[in-house]
């Protein structure tokens, strides 16, 4: 199952209007999971600016634009699941905004290079940032954040 492919437990789940998110059977597996549904608002495209900008960073870059005709899903799975996921979540560096607060109150985002590190190594730094360990984050064990727990 993909959702066994974050290495955090998924508190909430957050869709757009379309009917191949919001349906009985996924409202089904989200209330068995005790997971918050939430969706945006009707024709308000800005709302997901931050899924539709990882769609043509990401899934269009790596799977293209067309239609993955059904008996090729399972392999195209299978390389979500084994080497683009694991990729993008531990080995893909990533942007971190460093905010400054002027004078007049003003926040400016930069991106400097020393702010750049993978997903998984980010969620490292908040937790001890904050104090937490691994636990008062609820991070599962997956093959590869096993580096998390030595």
């Amino acid at each position: 199952m993909q959702i066994t492919q974050f290495p955090f437990v998924i508190l909430g789940f957050h869709t757009d209007n379309g009917s191949e998110y919001i349906n009985k059977r996924v409202a089904g597996l989200l209330n068995k999971l005790l997971i918050e549904l939430t969706k945006s608002r009707a024709r308000r495209s800005n709302d997901n600016a931050l899924v539709e900008s990882k769609n043509g960073s990401i899934v269009r870059k790596h799977l293209g634009y067309g239609h993955i005709p059904q008996k090729w899903a399972p392999l195209v799975n299978e390389f979500l699941i084994n080497h683009l996921n694991p990729y993008l979540n531990h080995h893909r560096p990533c942007f971190f905004p460093e905010i400054k607060t002027d004078a007049k109150g003003k926040q400016r985002k930069s991106y400097p290079y020393e702010k750049m590190m993978t997903p998984l190594r980010k969620t490292k730094v908040f937790a001890r940032s904050r104090g937490l360990s691994q636990t008062g984050l609820h991070l599962r064990r997956t093959r590869c954040n096993r580096l998390w727990y030595q």
